[in-house]
């Protein structure tokens, strides 16, 4: 792709996620729908990606910023049924859609059907996920979505490339196809578990901020790299360098983890974006090629397949969820009794997204011999339907099921005073601390830097305090809403002072950026305090 067309591309699609903002319709869809209308228009160049270099452009990023955000420990805590979901469900699924397809679409061979089972197979969990924690779903079902979505796209792509390699010509036995998920499997936790050690060590002995987040970028495309390299699975490489990089975090300086944050949420943002743009833009080229299949009938097919990509999820997920607890006692004396209601939102929860998109673009144009990929724009055209379906139907009536449902989520007063609790613990040890500090004469300070120092712990101590006070009867605020209110009125005042002096040129640019600076830190940590 060209970079004006690319850059077109980012551009438009990031104006159009802006929009969807301000209006009630979920990003995804209307990307689709802008796309789709956009390649109409005269002019606008035609859009491709090489199916070779999709997988290791758009994958390890978006892994690695989900699996930075993870919990290991609570991960760690639901093991089973996230290892039943990523990768029991994902191949059960698989199956079910490819064989499926090949019975109700005539002509498709069944290594293109299973083909099409593997690119829909995994759940994108992102936007479920950004719903339960909204709505306030129990901790435990927001952890075995997060961790499904780390690890079912292992299972998918390693799926996925036994059946291209049949469906190319480079085929294996079921003997052949086992062991090659297996050796990649494990193949890929060990290069994970080999790099995670020396890269976190590399990241806490770069002293600058910028070298840092520059290591950041590439982390996750050397790890994936590596295990691809050596025929491993490059997308648990990279969720294990992760989870690791991000339990460890906190040994990283403020600076590195201020600018990762902000560099990662753009990169995910745009590689999204992208994604669902290039959606619809290609949506007109996959129909027309889709020769005897075109018109009502690939329609058909669409629903179909999207009906049994829904159904098989639940199908799996009720078992999955009952039968460990009526064959292990040990797992009903630690366990508590689920219900009906936790299975259901987490198998209404499978929506596909840009994984199955990415993994759908690195399908081969050509087989070994040169003849085309038998029913490739077919296998594209249910992929984009498949994910259309699924964040319309499951995205949108999601948020009514689960208050419908009225799942007892996280109590957020008993959150809030766990955080006062453990803020009240630290804030306590950091005055010892400046005691013991100040007590030496080598760290003496005039009385109001001391002063300052415990005035600004104090306040840290009482901010989350005042989140379970009253609110102001006259604007609705908490004290802390109040607080950061007023401190960014101060300071916007003094930045616009800083401004009219740069202008009258009592101080130079240089010195304007070094104020702004400091008091975008403040803001920060007001902003920071009060939430």
């Amino acid at each position: 792709m060209d970079a004006l067309p690319l850059l077109l591309l980012v551009a438009g699609g990031s104006a159009v996620a802006g929009a969807t903002r301000r209006l009630a319709v979920p990003a995804p869809l209307l990307l689709v729908a802008v796309g789709l209308a956009v390649s109409y228009l005269p002019g606008i160049p035609t859009y491709s990606l090489e199916p070779r270099v999709v997988l290791p452009l758009l994958l390890p990023p978006l892994l690695y910023t989900a699996a930075t955000d993870s919990s290991y420990l609570d991960l760690r805590a639901q093991v089973r049924p996230v290892l039943l979901l990523s990768v029991g469900c994902v191949l059960f699924t698989a199956v079910v859609v490819g064989w499926v397809a090949y019975l109700v679409v005539p002509g498709l061979p069944l290594t293109s059907a299973l083909v099409l089972g593997a690119v829909v197979a995994p759940p994108d969990a992102v936007a479920a996920t950004a719903v339960a924690r909204r709505i306030g779903l129990p901790s435990r079902i927001t952890t075995i979505l997060q961790g499904e979505s780390l690890m079912n796209d292992a299972t998918a792509i390693t799926a996925y490339r036994v059946a291209v390699g049949a469906a190319v010509g480079a085929g294996a036995s079921w003997g052949a196809a086992i062991e090659q998920f297996v050796l990649a499997t494990l193949g890929g936790i060990g290069i994970g578990l080999l790099l995670m050690v020396p890269l976190h060590w590399l990241r806490t002995h770069l002293k600058e901020a910028l070298l840092q987040n520059t290591l950041s970028l590439l982390i996750p495309f050397f790890a994936y790299g590596v295990a691809e390299q050596l025929h491993a699975s490059g997308v648990l490489a990279v969720v294990v360098v992760a989870l690791y990089l991000g339990h460890r975090a906190w040994q990283v300086d403020f600076a590195t983890r201020l600018q990762e944050e902000a560099v990662w949420k753009m990169v995910a943002f745009i590689l999204e974006t992208a994604v669902f743009a290039l959606i619809g833009l290609q949506l007109p080229v996959v129909m027309r090629g889709l020769g005897r299949y075109a018109g009502v009938t690939a329609l058909w097919y669409a629903v179909a397949l999207f009906l049994v990509a829904v159904v098989s999820r639940l199908a799996w997920v009720y078992p999955a969820t009952f039968l460990p607890r009526a064959l292990s006692e040990r797992i009903r004396e630690r366990e508590a009794d689920p219900t009906w209601r936790g299975p259901l939102v987490i198998g209404w929860a499978g929506m596909r997204g840009v994984v199955s998109l990415a993994i759908a673009f690195s399908i081969p144009v050509t087989r070994h011999d040169g003849s085309p990929f038998p029913a490739r724009n077919l296998v594209l055209f249910l992929t984009f339907t498949t994910v259309i379906g699924t964040l319309v139907f499951q995205g949108l009536t999601l948020p009514k099921l689960i208050r419908t449902l009225r799942l007892t989520g996280r109590d957020v007063h008993e959150q809030t005073l766990a955080e006062a609790q453990a803020q009240a613990q630290a804030s306590r040890a950091a005055e010892r601390k400046l005691d013991e500090l100040l007590s030496d004469e080598r760290n003496a300070l005039p009385g109001p830097l001391a002063d300052r120092l415990r005035t600004v712990l104090e306040r840290r101590r009482n901010a989350v305090w005042e989140r379970l006070g009253a609110i102001n009867p006259e604007t609705g605020e908490t004290a802390d809403d109040t607080y950061r209110r007023l401190a960014r009125k101060m300071i916007e005042t003094e930045r616009s002072v800083f401004v009219r002096l740069r202008d009258a040129r009592y101080i130079d640019d240089e010195m304007l950026r070094t104020l702004l600076r400091r008091l975008d830190l403040e803001e920060a940590a007001a902003y920071r305090e009060a939430t």
